[in-house]
């Protein structure tokens, strides 16, 4: 690109910009819009039908027997695009006095309810983006002067305005990502554009990419772009009709579904119909199948929060959790990665160091997968919508092994340090997280084909050798394991035999006879009760052995101790020492109790 075109391009980018600001501002007049989330979800779908109106021009020009999916009255250029009078001056079609009452009486009537989904893939983009869509906006004559902005700065079918939509149309959601809901659902352009670049989706081989929690679209529009470097001169027409075929999201909320929609269409999308509008975690468990299943699968899953009782209640019992970031890790590795499948997920630290179910997480993950890499973000990553420290997980689902053993794909695992840029102690609105910062991952990243044997260990990257730590603590833990099964089946043998005392009682009437045998039965039961507190005993004192080596929260070791006043991470750093006291304190009584069993049971015996 020339200077000059780069000028022009800068300068369209910029009166778009300006533009957006000016109709956001005309909103704000209106007594119905309240707050930024309604004002972006105003002026989306107006963008959507504008957008759409606009390619629906480009498709017919292709294609003369082309049948708009919208009824004729209600399709943009029929009631919103200004229209020339007899003096060659523009008009509006409607009246602004006329407008509010067309679009809530006729016009979303008809997009919610005339239009058949079952028709075409289109028929079906559009029921879905106007089923919970609404019109906020009171005034005629605002709701008029927002459609005469439209019409003025966009133009889809002027290359440089297409080209530059799509960057004002993400900063919009950038400037509004503190707004409320419209926080959750945005993920920092260098951060998507970085992991599509390094799951590295192939084109010519036709891989799939999924997003099971596509909000806004980003990570999908990363991976369009990612297959669209991928075409050349020699590139076929099929080579790029089928990227629209290899784009797979998923979307709960109205908004950013609509927003992701109409951010395909931006992208070049023709019929953005494999964005689904609905609850991923609210599909059954066993619904899901090897359709389903994608080559790649890129994603930021929504933390913190939680669905209600009705939803993951079929997800096996170790898996059951109604977290939404856990339930997301659980399909993703048991229902939605090919073998061989690659992945990369944004997650929290708190993932990374929580137990519990996520321990069991872990476990299925490093188990099922291959964990090669973590990338540890610094703080103010997603600020201002959360202060939480995260991190990026890149595995690979490693192909079924069935030979009646525990078998584990993860052998090491590679952490890298993400370093703020010199002079910055944190992100900000104003300065967010760039693309080129994560040319020293790129740079240090290597091949997965030969397993990375070309990484080296820095100030930034260092690996963890899991495959030992597992089987040191396995090799500790076992002992304690098979001595809590040993004391199990004593119990479950005492146990037994009062069962069968119990029967033996079945039609007797003989007093004497039942009071002997319920003693009996008394005694064997108050045997086998401690066997059953040590087994636990033992049990626990193995676990806790076991279990630490699924914490991923691993410092690291190669970076100097940095000396901070800051009173929140001197408090972090003091809850996380008594933590670890206290699970040292855990272990040595898990140790002890399981040594002084032997004992006890010597003078039971």
């Amino acid at each position: 690109m020339s200077t000059s075109q780069a000028e022009r391009y800068e300068k369209n980018a910029m009166n778009l910009s300006s533009t957006i600001k000016s109709i956001q501002d005309i909103m704000r007049k209106d007594d119905g819009v309240d707050g930024d989330a309604q004002r972006l979800g105003q002026l989306t779908w107006m963008l959507f039908l504008k957008v759409f109106d606009q390619r629906e021009e480009e498709w017919e020009d292709d294609n003369a027997e082309y049948q708009s999916p919208l009824p004729e009255p209600y399709r943009w250029r029929n009631w919103a695009a200004y229209i020339m009078d007899a003096d060659g001056k523009k008009k509006p079609q409607i009246a602004a006095s006329d407008l509010v009452p067309f679009v809530n009486n006729e016009l979303f009537p008809a997009l919610k309810d005339q239009i058949d989904a079952s028709k075409s893939p289109q028929h079906k983009v559009v029921k879905q983006v106007f089923e919970d869509a609404n019109n906020y906006m009171k005034s005629g004559p605002q709701l008029l002067a927002v459609i005469e902005k439209l019409e003025d700065a966009i133009n889809f079918h002027d290359f440089k305005t297409r080209a530059s939509l799509g960057d004002v149309y993400e900063q919009m959601l950038n400037d509004l990502r503190g707004a409320g809901n419209a926080g959750e659902f945005y993920t920092p352009r260098a951060i998507t554009a970085f992991m599509a670049a390094q799951v590295n989706p192939r084109l010519e081989k036709r891989e799939t990419v999924m997003d099971p929690a596509c909000g806004t679209g980003g990570f999908l529009t990363a991976a369009i772009d990612h297959f669209r470097n991928q075409l050349s001169t020699k590139s076929s027409a099929e080579d790029k009709r089928a990227i629209e075929g290899l784009i797979h999201g998923i979307e709960k909320k109205q908004l950013p579904h609509l927003l992701c929609t109409t951010n395909m269409l931006l992208h070049g999308i023709d019929v953005p119909s494999q964005i689904e509008h609905r609850n991923t975690l609210g599909i059954g468990w066993n619904e899901w199948n090897a359709n389903s299943k994608v080559d790649c699968l890129i994603t930021n899953p929504p933390f913190g929060g939680y669905e209600d009782d009705t939803v993951g209640g079929d997800y096996p019992a170790d898996l059951r959790t109604r977290e939404t970031a856990d339930m997301f890790m659980a399909l993703i590795i048991k229902k939605l990665l090919k073998e061989n499948g690659r992945a990369a997920v944004v997650l929290p630290d708190g993932f990374l160091f929580g137990d519990g179910i996520k321990g069991t997480l872990k476990k299925l993950l490093l188990r099922d997968c291959k964990l090669h890499t973590i990338i540890r973000l610094p703080k103010g990553v997603f600020a201002p919508y959360t202060t939480i420290k995260t991190n990026l997980l890149f595995f690979t689902k490693g192909a079924t092994v069935d030979d009646g053993t525990e078998h584990f794909h993860t052998d090491t695992i590679w952490f890298f340090e993400h370093p703020y840029p010199k002079g910055y102690k944190s992100y900000s609105k104003t300065k967010p997280i760039r693309l080129e910062e994560f040319k020293l991952e790129q740079e240090w990243w290597g091949d997965e084909g030969n397993d990375f044997a070309d990484r080296v260990e820095s100030e930034f990257a260092w690996k963890v050798d899991f495959k030992i730590k597992r089987e040191q603590a396995e090799n500790l833990a076992r002992p304690h394991w098979q001595r809590a099964e040993d004391l199990n089946n004593q119990a479950a043998a005492l146990e037994g035999e009062a069962g069968d005392l119990r029967k033996s009682l079945v039609g007797s009437t003989d007093a004497a006879y039942r009071e002997k045998i319920d003693a009996q039965i008394t005694e064997l039961r108050a045997r086998a009760e401690p066997l059953r507190l040590q087994a636990r005993d033992a049990q626990v004192a193995g676990d806790r052995i076991y279990w630490p080596i699924f914490n991923l929260d691993i410092k690291n070791p190669n970076a100097p101790e940095e000396e901070t006043h800051d009173p929140d991470l001197l408090l972090e750093k003091y809850k996380k020492m008594l933590g670890e006291i206290e699970d040292t304190e855990n272990q040595l009584k898990g140790e002890l109790a399981a040594a002084l069993a032997h004992h006890f049971v010597g003078e039971d015996a």
